[in-house]
């Protein structure tokens, strides 16, 4: 690992240079195209953000990786909730993943959060880049959708041991997320243009992102 890394609060100056990262890491990887960069374009504005855990990642004073936090909320079967956190998008420039940048950027993240008083962290990812990072199925958390499933893409990491208590939990995330398709893609025009490709890492998060734990 690079010893000239700073993680930092992202600061105005950044926003450009994060989103223009935040597109390029995320460029035909899931869909043909990409919103994430248009999510963290509208993120900053929402109640739900939390500027304080919005952090970026230099090299050598060169911004590599962005992580962004907003609160959601677990619902247990009496109806009370639990103020959480997810995050997303996160990213690490193309040309430094791989490296181990992305796991030191998520565990500063979570001790800063831990710090604020947050207990649990849940997201939707593939598996395979963050259970290393000590998320596990949230049916093991008995967390589920409101429908009452449990996705295999979505994760959770207690930073506080025990703290859901085995309790039966229905998922909200925050109405960010839920984001007019047509408003990014006019968002989108407003920049260079990229070329939209199909490529093998889409059919993979069309299977996660359809499949369930039984």
């Amino acid at each position: 690992m690079n010893d000239n890394i700073l993680i930092r609060n992202e600061t105005p100056a950044d926003y450009a240079a994060v989103e223009t990262m935040t597109r390029k890491s995320f460029w035909n990887l899931y869909v043909p195209g990409c919103n994430e960069h248009y999510l963290v374009h509208i993120m900053r504005a929402h109640p739900d953000f939390l500027p304080e855990l919005d952090y970026v990642m230099e090299k050598e004073g060169q911004i590599i990786g962005n992580i962004m936090y907003t609160k959601a909320k677990l619902i247990d079967e009496t109806g009370a909730e639990k103020v959480i956190l997810t995050f997303g998008p996160v990213c690490i420039a193309p040309e430094n993943q791989r490296k181990g940048y992305g796991k030191k950027l998520l565990a500063y993240s979570f001790e800063q959060a831990l710090a604020l008083g947050y207990e649990v962290i849940v997201i939707y990812g593939d598996p395979g880049n963050y259970v290393g990072s000590g998320f596990t199925s949230c049916k093991k958390h008995n967390v589920c959708l409101p429908d009452g499933q449990f996705p295999s893409a979505m994760l959770v990491k207690e930073l506080k041991p025990h703290a859901l208590d085995g309790q039966k939990w229905v998922y909200r995330q925050s109405p960010v997320f839920e984001f007019d398709e047509q408003a990014a893609q006019r968002y989108d025009d407003t920049l260079k243009p990229w070329e939209k490709k199909t490529q093998p890492s889409q059919e993979i998060f069309y299977i996660h992102s359809h499949s369930v734990v039984l």
